[in-house]
């Protein structure tokens, strides 16, 4: 028998899904019927797949040692020691600045340098978390970036913070602000509302059964063909800025998916080696984070953008990036 103690952590998760992070080898069927057969107890009690668990509870695994071990999650070793770029943090949350090039998370077998590992290396570290003593959490972003789009990733350091995060850009407490530049010259503000979904080759496309896109486009300054836009998203989909725009005629100058091979080859030989997105601006109404509570938090593109904007449409960008009145 092996007893699992909760911490605050793991509070306030249903016990199947706790278990499904726990085992996260073993298949749903394991757990479900270990449960129904009394195997696992929640407070010596037999455990419902619903139970919600809380501090101090105890479950009791009635399962050969070999067989969790075969099963049980297993704790993620540091990689590297590289630093991430903190814009902001506190006891709960932590701001990374996500350069170009850079995976938000590892998304293949082999090791990838990745903003969410470097973040949780960071927290160890620093002795704010310990995976060894944890069951069942991990440090989280609230948000992703492609690897090609540079800006702020929100972290979470606890459960109950990952879980407010989550709730409140759900319900659009926490504002999402990018820069871009398009190929043409655009008159007016415009939005898009579009259902989106993603094709075989990873190409988000209008369709009827897609997820629901809302996005806002305020225009910055237009000058020699181009348009600097700012974007505030309304949801959070796949390629969703990219995507909108590709809707509406337009494309993101270095966008190799959505843009023109004429224009990326145009501004590679500027030194542009990704699509120009970038997010900018976090902005954070949620009453539950009062630290961050009517707070927004400003990142600058980096030189080789900056330069391009400034160029092409001759402006100051970082002293329109830090009007407040944009959205």
């Amino acid at each position: 028998m092996r007893e699992i103690k909760i911490n605050e952590n793991d509070s306030g998760r249903r016990i199947d899904r706790f278990l499904k992070i726990y085992f996260e080898k073993a298949p749903l069927s394991f757990i479900y019927k270990n449960l129904r057969k009394k195997n696992i107890k929640l407070n010596d009690k037999k455990a419902s797949p619903e139970d919600i668990l809380k501090t101090g509870d105890v479950i009791k695994l009635y399962i050969a040692d070999d067989t969790i071990d075969k099963f049980k999650k297993s704790v993620k070793v540091s990689k590297n020691s590289k630093r991430p770029d903190v814009l902001y943090e506190d006891e709960n949350v932590i701001l990374v600045k996500k350069p170009i090039n850079m995976l938000t998370h590892n998304d293949s077998g082999a090791y990838k340098d990745n903003a969410l590992d470097r973040m949780v290396d960071y927290l160890i570290a620093n002795g704010e978390y310990n995976p060894r003593m944890e069951k069942s959490f991990r440090p989280a972003f609230v948000n992703r970036l492609d690897r090609n789009t540079s800006g702020i990733l929100i972290g979470a350091k606890n459960l109950n913070t990952l879980q407010v995060l989550n709730k409140g850009i759900k319900n659009h407490e926490v504002e999402k602000h990018y820069i871009t530049i398009v190929s043409g010259e655009v008159k007016d503000d415009f939005d898009v509302e579009i259902n989106l979904k993603k094709t075989g080759n990873n190409v988000m496309v209008k369709s009827s059964d897609g997820k629901k896109s809302i996005t806002e486009f305020k225009v910055l300054a237009r000058r020699k063909g181009y348009t600097l836009i700012a974007v505030n998203l309304i949801t959070g989909r796949t390629h969703q800025i990219r995507a909108s725009l590709k809707e509406k005629g337009l494309s993101i100058i270095g966008d190799r998916k959505y843009g023109s091979a004429a224009e990326n080859n145009k501004f590679r030989n500027m030194g542009l080696d990704s699509q120009y997105l970038h997010n900018y601006e976090v902005k954070f109404n949620i009453d539950e984070l009062k630290n961050l509570k009517g707070k927004n938090f400003i990142f600058l593109p980096n030189e080789k953008m900056t330069s391009i904007a400034e160029e092409i449409f001759d402006v100051d960008l970082g002293e329109i990036l830090n009007e407040k009145s944009i959205f």
